[in-house]
């Protein structure tokens, strides 16, 4: 994948906002995959609501395997938006929560699903007319 100083090297002007990135387009294009992946927006939204053990969030994240659940807990960690929190207890207990820095993501997290919920009917429109019209051809 090029980097933003192989663009630049070609002479490259680099459109939208990624112009304005300059050498953290990297970086920010990163950040924008993790927290636009599906399972990242789900988990922020769950853990808005306070704390929860691993098995918690597994029963409230419909869908999610316990390795993509594990794989985005530990990304979202090195990231700085949710934290980990092991208790010295038998058994052991361990609780993820958000971080300030992931609070600060919540409203747009949520405000994105809000808007595929109000929006579903009209996607769902869309997919099938192009389905079909797809099939068409």
């Amino acid at each position: 994948m090029p980097t933003v100083a192989d663009f630049r090297a070609a002479g490259i002007r680099l459109p939208g906002p990624c112009e304005k990135w300059a050498d953290d387009a990297d970086l920010i294009r990163g950040v924008v995959d993790r927290v636009g992946d599906k399972w990242t927006v789900i988990v922020i939204g769950t853990l808005g609501d306070g704390p929860r053990r691993y098995t918690d969030l597994h029963q409230l994240v419909p869908g999610i395997s316990q390795r993509m659940l594990t794989l985005t807990l530990k990304h979202l960690v090195r990231d700085g938006l949710v934290e980990r929190t092991a208790f010295a207890e038998v058994p052991p207990r361990v609780e993820y929560s958000l971080t300030p820095l992931g609070h600060t993501l919540l409203s747009s997290v949520l405000a994105l699903a809000q808007w595929a919920y109000e929006h579903r009917d009209d996607i769902r429109n869309h997919r099938e007319e192009f389905d079909r019209a797809s099939v068409a051809r």
